[in-house]
């Protein structure tokens, strides 16, 4: 998932990108859209490949961190984009949540290497 959104990303064919754009203007508005967005796609791209290599598992989990922090931002700072009303995400919104997901499956990943060790 993080290559495939990331590679969306970068071929500027994500849906996200408008969402991405928005809380880049409201959070660091002296770094241009296209800048962000290419960092963006490689790092999400890079969390995947990493993912995928046993030894550099634990790489992948320390970048998901500010990933996740970065990705969920909309909720609090978008919250018109992300709530339709109490409690009740907008698309957007279960997009943005998803990442929760993602945060707890890293947690599960990182957990079962500490076992391995």
């Amino acid at each position: 998932v993080y290559i495939w959104f990331g590679a969306l990303k970068l071929l500027d064919a994500s849906p996200a990108n408008p969402l991405a754009a928005d809380l880049l203007q409201r959070t660091l508005p002296f770094i241009t859209f296209s800048q962000f967005i290419i960092f963006l796609g490689i790092f999400e791209i890079l969390i995947g490949l990493f993912f995928l290599m046993p030894r550099a598992q634990k790489i992948s989990l320390i970048m998901v961190i500010p990933h996740i922090l970065v990705t969920t931002g909309p909720l609090l700072l978008l919250p018109a984009v992300s709530w339709s009303g109490f409690m009740i995400p907008t698309l957007e919104g279960q997009y943005i949540i998803k990442n929760v997901l993602i945060l707890a499956l890293a947690s599960v990943i990182y957990v079962e290497n500490k076992k391995l060790i």
